[in-house]
């Protein structure tokens, strides 16, 4: 075994909740992958003599009150939520960095810019003072219900949070020496923002991303619940639970209970994942790490006494 094998392996040992959360997403990732060839029924395809069938050899998490296979469209439903959070996520942290770097960079001093950076954050304030989920209804209700609408929907509500981060970031760098001295050697503002002070301010912003990955999905997932995300038939968490929440006072609980599961898990997993990079990607907290990883090793290989 090589030394970083033996390290990574110590690390999972001492911190293993961080090892839960990688292999909770690595799982469900690679279930959504591979779901045409896990999966024994089409997620889509109701079965008319399979009404709310319990769980069983042949349909493992039951059926739906249509008929169709709870286990397939539980398999298939993250290829859904994975790819709307994903891309919501992603999108926020690109719009929202970006404009909160700048934002930061011209937040103090006299101009039009120290302004514009000022109407910004008060425009974040606003969107922020909002209650997400009414808000992410709003959007979709105005701009029509489809998976395009709800990235959207998650990449407006999650921007102000990645504004907020790049900005205080910035805020804490651009007085570094090695800013000062791009700008002395005739670097532009828009390059030494783009060069020295948004790689040196990624740490806070690639923590947040899991766990607005995981917050995606519950959003989808709530969305579709009320209808306003995804539609039936299509495999999705959220709509399966709301598919299936009206049969659980008559005793048919599988059909809400498996998706439901799933989601818990998934979300579970990608915030367990962010607290993971927000250690390793801080530089104090990576060395305290990594020193209770040596000193574990340390301890393994000391000798019992009396062997």
């Amino acid at each position: 075994m090589s030394s970083k094998l033996r390290l990574l392996v110590r690390l999972a040992v001492i911190r293993p909740r961080f090892a839960i959360g990688y292999l909770i997403v690595i799982t469900i990732t690679l279930l959504a992958i591979f779901a045409p060839a896990i999966t024994p029924y089409s997620p889509t395809e109701a079965d008319s003599v399979s009404f709310l069938q319990p769980p069983d050899a042949t349909h493992l998490f039951g059926t739906d009150n249509v008929g169709m296979d709870i286990f397939s469209r539980s398999i298939y439903a993250p290829r859904i939520d994975l790819t709307i959070a994903i891309l919501g996520t992603l999108l926020s942290a690109l719009a929202g960095g970006s404009v909160g770097a700048v934002v930061g960079f011209y937040s103090s001093g006299r101009g039009i810019r120290v302004w514009l950076s000022f109407a910004v954050m008060r425009a974040a304030d606003v969107l922020q003072a909002f209650p997400v989920f009414v808000f992410a209804i709003a959007l979709v209700a105005s701009l029509g219900q489809s998976i395009q609408t709800v990235v959207l929907a998650i990449a407006f509500v999650n921007a102000p949070i990645y504004l907020r981060l790049m900005r205080s970031q910035v805020l804490s760098i651009r007085s570094m020496r090695y800013v000062e001295a791009s700008q002395v050697n005739g670097l532009s503002d828009m390059k030494t923002i783009v060069r020295h002070i948004i790689p040196n301010a990624m740490a806070p912003v690639l923590a947040q991303l899991s766990v607005n990955v995981g917050w995606g999905i519950l959003l989808t997932s709530a969305l579709s619940f009320v209808g306003a995300g995804v539609r039936a038939p299509t495999p999705e968490w959220g709509s399966m639970i709301a598919m299936g929440f009206q049969n659980v006072v008559t005793g048919q609980w599988w059909p809400s209970m498996f998706p439901g599961a799933m989601l818990a898990i998934t979300v579970f997993g990608f915030s367990l994942v962010g607290a993971s990079i927000e250690v390793l990607a801080d530089p104090s907290k990576r060395r305290q790490l990594l020193s209770d990883a040596r000193e574990h090793r340390r301890r393994a290989d000391l000798p019992v006494e009396g062997a």
